[in-house]
């Protein structure tokens, strides 16, 4: 059966880019938490595994694997991947994946205000209320998540925002993407040898770290780009306001994780303030190009 054209198309790519990017928080966290491979290995495997795919599919397209990307940016990924990876081990799906999106959107606003923009009305409002979100997730108390876990997160966040803003402008975002998971594997084999003596794995925890490189990540950002040229600037950033989402459910229906009243309560704070930074000031453009 042939695939709809249009709407529809552009529709069914969104939908599935949007499952496999949420899918890769709850990869991530199930093979942490019942499996017995490590952060650094499962770290290693996804990206080696996001490298293999997008090769070939450079391959079959005639293009050198470097011919786009950059080592800066490939070094902003696998501080992303790195950190994503042990901040998941005392985790949920749901957390992390907020607290991830709150520090993508966070550190490129910052460039934003850093570089001369402005924050005024609605979008200020946003702002202010997001952060306010991210100060009450962390507050101390029995629902706060760990300090360090939840600081790893955000530097995740904060590593692919530098990811997307060195990401702009640099070409065909399938062959830059490709470029910079191949250059981002001697990153991972560095770490791989630097770790050698303390590293654990077991063929199901190899297997959904395999699954998160080839098709969350590789797979996932191809069904993505295509989408992209049919959509603005603000709806794409604000289509992705639903991974945070998607992956707290995913938490609670496959690995039975909680939902606690101040995750929810942070959540309409962080993603609603997002939503209007976005909607009210132009805040799309940068993140929705490049976004995980």
């Amino acid at each position: 059966m042939p695939l709809p054209t249009g709407a529809p198309r552009i529709a069914l790519l969104t939908t599935f880019a949007m499952l496999a990017f949420a899918g890769n928080s709850l990869l991530c966290r199930i093979a942490l938490r019942d499996t017995a491979i490590d952060a650094a290995s499962f770290t290693s495997v996804r990206l080696a595994s996001g490298a293999l795919v997008l090769l070939l599919l450079l391959r079959r397209r005639g293009v050198r694997p470097l011919a786009a990307g950059s080592w800066p940016m490939a070094a902003a990924l696998f501080a992303y991947a790195i950190t994503f990876s042990f901040a998941y081990r005392d985790l949920t799906a749901a957390t992390g994946a907020l607290l991830l999106f709150g520090g993508v959107q966070l550190t490129m606003t910052s460039y934003g205000l850093a570089a001369g923009e402005r924050l005024s009305g609605l979008r200020l409002v946003g702002v202010l209320v997001a952060v306010g979100g991210l100060v009450w997730l962390l507050l101390p108390g029995l629902a706060a998540p760990p300090y360090l876990a939840a600081a790893l997160m955000l530097a995740a966040g904060a590593a692919w925002g530098v990811y997307s803003l060195l990401g702009r402008g640099a070409g065909d975002p399938t062959t830059a993407t490709a470029g910079n998971f191949i250059r981002a594997v001697p990153f991972a084999a560095a770490m791989s040898l630097l770790t050698a003596g303390q590293t654990t794995s077991d063929p199901l925890g190899m297997f959904y770290a395999v699954l998160s490189g080839a098709v969350t990540s590789g797979l996932g950002y191809i069904l993505w780009y295509a989408a992209l040229p049919a959509l603005s600037a603000t709806s794409a950033a604000t289509i992705q306001l639903c991974v945070p989402a998607i992956a707290a459910l995913g938490g609670v229906v496959l690995l039975a994780e909680p939902i606690t009243s101040r995750l929810l309560l942070a959540s309409v704070a962080i993603l609603g303030g997002i939503a209007l930074t976005i909607v009210y000031g132009g805040g799309g453009k940068s993140s929705g190009a490049k976004k995980k």
